[in-house]
């Protein structure tokens, strides 16, 4: 949907509301397919940054409806506001200090942004499950980390419609919900499908068909497939979520505090199987030739980082020495630009990024001092503090 939700724009003497859309070009909302896209109908305002040479854009609504434009100019922002954005990949003056950190102060610096930052989503989750239960918290966790970037959102979206508690009542009927709260099981997706898939896709809708008056949600869930892998479609996330769900007594019970054991719970995420999602992308494609591990090794990683550990850690504080030794699988964008900006280039960035404390560590640097810091290092805090640390 648009990028700002809740949006009051004068015009003139007249107040409109709705949302408003920011693209780099005017052009970007066709490009985008935002014209034929109904969510994109009540855009009161389209802001673009980079101004048009000889040709016209009209952006328009699905109804043909036409969105006063407005062009931003950058120069007159107040540098005095705080701008969050992406930190240029440099070197930072934080480096300097850095270097000259005895190792054991700079583990220990590691260690308390790490600390601090699962003490964060620790909070978050015990929220939940203060008001939710524990089951259902480390239910909408896990899904929210199988939606990865894109969909972590609808994921969570859809474990809440969908409770684990009212899915383990109704087994049989639990994965046909997933998938048909989810919006995925339409007349296109049983015409669009193969031979292989239309076995599994009869054996869902034979099921949701007689439930769908009952769960279906006016609200979509708005499921963003720009830039998805095949293997990280929404489909088959949402069939990873429905072998959790198949697994959950055990996983439920190896997730009590008092007898965790990593190596267990992981080797049961990443051993999860389905019959037809370790072998399809979507409810219309060809199989693959080989088997695809539902839940890989780098979501493991991260759910174990981003869920599992700031769940049981405050509950079990011995398991932070195990947390310690849980190697990194995940190396994304956002944790190689934070370990160049701290630590340049090469060996000594590779050192400081091979566990997972390590990259929740950098992450939390990152995030609070380079995506605040609207002076390209020149005013910023960090490198000074390091000289109290």
């Amino acid at each position: 949907g648009p990028d700002f939700t809740e949006v009051a724009v004068r015009i003139g003497d007249q107040t409109r509301t709705g949302t408003l859309e920011l693209d780099t070009h005017p052009r970007d909302w066709e490009a985008h397919g935002h014209a034929d896209n109904p969510n994109y109908d009540d855009v009161c305002l389209h802001v673009y940054v980079i101004a048009p040479s000889g040709d016209r854009y009209f952006t328009r609504t699905s109804s043909h409806r036409e969105v006063i434009q407005v062009q931003l100019d950058l120069t007159s922002i107040d540098q005095a506001a705080p701008v969050y954005f992406q930190a240029e990949a440099k070197l930072g003056r934080c480096s300097h200090p850095l270097a000259g950190m005895e190792p054991a102060r700079l583990s220990g610096l590691l260690e308390a942004a790490a600390q601090f930052r699962l003490q964060r989503k620790s909070r978050r989750f015990h929220r939940v499950a203060n008001i939710h239960g524990r089951p259902q918290a480390l239910y909408q966790g896990l899904a929210e980390a199988l939606g990865y970037r894109n969909n972590k959102l609808p994921m969570k979206v859809l474990a809440q419609r969908l409770p684990i508690a009212s899915l383990l009542r109704e087994r049989s009927d639990a994965e046909a919900k997933l998938f048909g709260l989810a919006g995925f099981l339409t007349a296109p997706s049983y015409e669009g499908a193969t031979d292989a898939a239309r076995p599994y896709l009869r054996e869902l809708w034979e099921r949701w068909w007689k439930l769908r008056d009952q769960f279906s949600h006016p609200g979509g869930l708005g499921w963003d497939l720009a830039g998805v892998r095949p293997a990280n479609h929404p489909q088959r996330r949402v069939g990873a979520l429905a072998a959790i769900v198949g697994q959950w007594r055990a996983i439920d019970a190896m997730l009590a505090v008092q007898s965790y054991e990593g190596r267990a719970f992981g080797k049961l995420l990443s051993g999860l199987e389905h019959p037809y999602w370790n072998h399809h992308f979507t409810l219309s494609s060809k199989p693959s030739k080989s088997a695809m591990a539902l839940v890989g090794k780098a979501r493991v990683a991260d759910i174990l980082a981003n869920q599992i550990y700031p769940a049981l850690i405050p509950e079990r504080p011995s398991l932070w020495a195990h947390y310690l030794k849980v190697g990194a699988q995940l190396d994304n964008q956002k944790v190689r630009r934070a370990a160049l900006r701290l630590f340049g280039e090469g060996a000594e960035a590779a050192a400081h990024a091979k566990f997972i404390y390590q990259q929740q560590a950098l992450l939390q640097i990152y995030d609070d001092f380079c995506l605040v810091d609207a002076s390209e290092c020149d005013d910023c805090p960090f490198p000074e503090q390091l000289g109290q640390w």
